[in-house]
């Protein structure tokens, strides 16, 4: 028997009805709330990434500057100076020259702690002046309860160099 006549002895007519694929609406709302609660509970979890790529930026830029500076005042054979924009770091900063013309200035990253407020001036060696301490900048984010820190320290020949750390 074919399934035209199966279907004409049961009282049905046409041809046989095939059950549709994919999902049905229930199932799709079913799969976004447990979408949407997973995304809830990992959401806390980006936050302490973030902070800690915030400080990790930040100390890099500042890195950067430092080399900047450095190479600055050996170029031009004369004292250039790396120092916070109105006397803050959270603020920015910028790279000066023996006239305090400003070579490059940078804006701060957001939510990020930069201590101490000392300048770093560099000679005509791109060395720091003589007995002045090596300076330390500790950078520093917060999320939640977690502190993320990042050195950046300058040698007395000058060179700034990186280091994650719990504090500076």
């Amino acid at each position: 028997m074919n399934t035209q006549s199966t279907l004409r002895l049961a009282g049905r007519t046409g041809t046989p009805r095939h059950r549709a694929q994919g999902f049905t609406a229930t199932e799709m709302v079913v799969a976004l709330a447990i979408a949407a609660i997973l995304a809830t509970l990992a959401v806390p979890a980006f936050n302490g990434i973030i902070a800690s790529q915030r400080a990790q930026v930040c100390a890099s830029d500042l890195y950067v500057a430092l080399a900047k500076a450095r190479s600055n005042a050996v170029a031009r054979n004369n004292t250039v100076t790396l120092q916070a924009i109105a006397g803050n770091w959270q603020n920015g900063w910028q790279i000066l020259d023996v006239n305090n013309n400003v070579l490059d200035s940078h804006a701060a990253e957001t939510a990020v702690t930069i201590a101490p407020q000392a300048a770093v001036t560099y000679t005509a060696s791109g060395r720091l002046p003589a007995g002045t301490a090596a300076p330390v900048f500790a950078i520093s984010t917060t999320s939640g309860s977690t502190h993320n820190y990042q050195c950046v320290s300058v040698t007395l020949t000058g060179r700034p160099y990186m280091k994650a750390a719990q504090t500076c």
